[in-house]
């Protein structure tokens, strides 16, 4: 089978496709884009997920056949391209970098997902928020709490209304992250 959708708001086709094959197999795999994570392939941890056709889904329990014709965002579509045509990190990848909310890395594409979500349709959510958005999402090294800290953070630096500076990951109000961390 031949799966043509639109991956980061790029027409995409991948060709030999089993109709039952996850579209994280097919993203990975056939279309290069490594990063949504094959982590519990059950839609339990979050690791995988993606936009389809708006919606917040675990790709590993989506079979490609019913992406034909779908618009799909990955993790990598979250960093805009800048001048020169390479990404950049966006304003929520960012805050994650500099509130240490990046540990081992393979919750992170998963987190981003869900947390890009949140600040689209709530760009000042509330903590209780933004726990409920990230709560398919199992992480074993953070704790959650500079998870938490890095969405409070985003959130400052991008909404248009006022806000208290989010703690950052020594406890001041938006400290920018130690080098080489």
């Amino acid at each position: 089978m031949r799966l043509n959708l639109t991956v980061n708001g790029h027409p995409r086709t991948a060709d030999d496709i089993w109709p039952g094959e996850s579209l994280l197999y097919v993203l990975r795999e056939r279309l290069g884009l490594p990063g949504s994570k094959n982590a519990c392939e059950q839609g339990e941890c979050g690791s995988c997920t993606v936009r389809l056709d708006g919606d917040l889904v675990c790709s590993c329990l989506v079979a490609a056949g019913q992406a034909e014709g779908a618009e799909v965002t990955t993790v990598e579509g979250l960093a805009p391209e800048g001048e020169d045509g390479a990404p950049r990190l966006s304003a929520l990848q960012r805050a994650f970098l500099d509130a240490g909310a990046v540990q081992c890395g393979f919750c992170t594409p998963g987190l981003l997902m869900a947390a890009d979500e949140l600040l689209a349709r709530e760009p000042r959510p509330a903590d209780a928020d933004i726990r409920e958005a990230l709560s398919g999402n199992l992480c074993r090294c953070t704790g959650y709490e500079a998870i938490i800290d890095a969405v409070r953070l985003a959130s400052a630096r991008t909404a248009d209304a006022p806000a208290e500076p989010a703690v950052g990951p020594a406890g001041i109000p938006d400290a920018p992250a130690a080098e080489g961390r």
